[in-house]
């Protein structure tokens, strides 16, 4: 019974870092890089879809992404949905294929770009925290339900515990990571 409360409580924290993971893929560190458009959600037939689904996007150099629609009709949304995001670049647009010239980060932006790391891996923290207490309140519930004796509820509280400062651990190396790829020049 515990165990399978700490394995289901296990598989939601790995999913939390693993949303964490995807979300800091997106935050852009100088270089160019597919994951800072293609999750751009662009409303194409009044239905808000994802960049990767409407364009083939590539990385031709270091500081360039090139996204080409299939349907060019789609150009002046997508060059919408890019100004409308949190990018804060320009696009470039030919009428078949849309540029954008990425620059390079300044001292300020990188700041304010750690900033949202650190945002961003307190929310999943949170999230953990969130299912530990889940874990906690089902251990709770087998123990009154008298599944469990008081001891083994003891006992999972420690493992549970001892899972989420795991968790919480992975999910503060994931945010080091990236703020120190954010931060180098």
């Amino acid at each position: 019974m515990i165990n399978d409360v700490l394995n289901e409580t296990r598989v939601e924290m790995q999913k939390s870092l693993e949303s964490l993971s995807n979300d800091l893929s997106g935050i852009r560190t100088g270089r160019a890089s597919a994951s800072l458009v293609e999750k751009i959600r662009v409303n194409y037939y009044d239905m808000p879809t994802p960049m990767q689904q409407l364009a083939l996007i590539s990385v031709p150099e270091a500081q360039l992404i090139t996204i080409r629609p299939y349907d060019p009709s789609a150009i002046k949304n997508i060059e919408r949905a890019i100004l409308q995001s949190d990018l804060g670049i320009t696009p470039n647009n030919d009428g078949k294929l849309i540029r954008l010239q990425i620059p390079s980060l300044t001292e300020e932006r990188r700041k304010t770009l750690a900033k949202q790391v650190h945002a961003r891996v307190e929310d999943a923290r949170v999230s953990i925290r969130n299912h530990r207490r889940d874990g906690l309140e089902y251990l709770r519930e087998l123990e009154k339900e008298k599944e469990i004796a008081e001891d083994d509820f003891y006992n999972g509280k420690d493992k549970l515990q001892d899972l989420t400062n795991e968790s919480i651990k992975k999910a503060d190396g994931i945010g080091k990571t990236k703020e120190e790829e954010i931060m180098s020049i």
